[in-house]
């Protein structure tokens, strides 16, 4: 794990860090949405690749993919999310894998791994790009960064997702129920007084952003179906209704027009032949 002047600096995602895998990562419907994501991972990366994480938060995509055999240099902006995933990591070494790299850093900050590259994939996962207010430079980085015909996996938080839209309105609170539409993103409280500025692109803008050097070759819904993670109750409460969501969401999250109303969209680019 590489020592960084940011491990000494606060970041948001410091006041979650703690109870973020008691919520999400263990949590019923953060296991679904996962699923659909390593899905796609499975397809895409294969041993021996070498890979950059966006946002690794406390390891756990790391951790699979490395298990894969896929080699991982991963970062994140909160120390201590690093903290926790060099804690998962370190258990791996009960069992063959492949080992993980982790840089406390800001996504704004990538091109300092850029020695370390060229990396024959990039990923990010549930909305860590969503934190990055211009897109655009990151791009660019990447592409200098990515070998040629290499791919790019992100998971963001989509600007329409028609459950929190339902979820909210259903309450009376009109505002967070559409809060992703509006101009300039929203501010988004993750505890105590620690807030963040979360910006909600859509598949078009986002695939303007990363041209020339990435062409889109898919998108797909994670949680079309299944609902964001702040209705685990709901999924606790209903059990047999969320099985069948999970499984109406493998296809749901693949059709046009539906698959961008889901809690995620996931799209993956490849970068242009030079």
């Amino acid at each position: 794990m590489s020592a960084h002047p940011l491990q000494f600096a606060a970041a948001p995602f410091d006041a979650i860090a703690e109870h973020y895998d008691d919520t999400f990562t263990t949590s019923k419907i953060g296991q679904a949405q996962r699923a659909s994501v390593w899905k796609e991972l499975k397809k895409i990366f294969h041993p021996g690749d070498r890979v950059l994480e966006l946002g690794c938060g406390t390891g756990v995509d790391a951790c699979f993919l490395a298990q894969r055999g896929v080699r991982v240099i991963a970062c994140d902006a909160s120390w201590q999310m690093i903290a926790r995933a060099q804690h998962r990591i370190d258990g791996l070494r009960k069992t063959p894998s492949t080992p993980v790299s982790l840089h406390a850093l800001r996504i704004e900050e990538i091109a300092s791994l850029k020695e370390t590259g060229p990396f024959d994939g990039v990923f990010s996962n549930f909305g860590a790009l969503n934190c990055v207010a211009d897109l655009r430079p990151l791009a660019a980085r990447l592409a200098t960064m990515l070998r040629p015909g290499g791919n790019a996996l992100f998971c963001l938080m989509g600007p329409c997702c028609a459950w929190e839209m339902a979820w909210y309105t259903g309450r009376g609170e009109v505002k967070k129920a559409f809060r992703r539409l509006r101009r300039g993103g929203a501010n988004a409280r993750l505890a105590g007084e620690a807030t963040i500025q979360v910006y909600y692109p859509r598949v078009r803008s986002l695939a303007r952003v990363f041209s020339p050097e990435f062409r889109l070759k898919s998108v797909t819904g994670i949680g079309v179906s299944v609902p964001p993670s702040y209705a685990e109750s709901w999924a606790a409460q209903f059990p047999r209704w969320f099985d069948f969501c999970v499984r109406a969401d493998s296809v749901l999250g693949r059709y046009p027009g539906i698959r961008v109303l889901a809690d995620h969209v996931l799209l993956r680019f490849e970068r242009e032949q030079l």
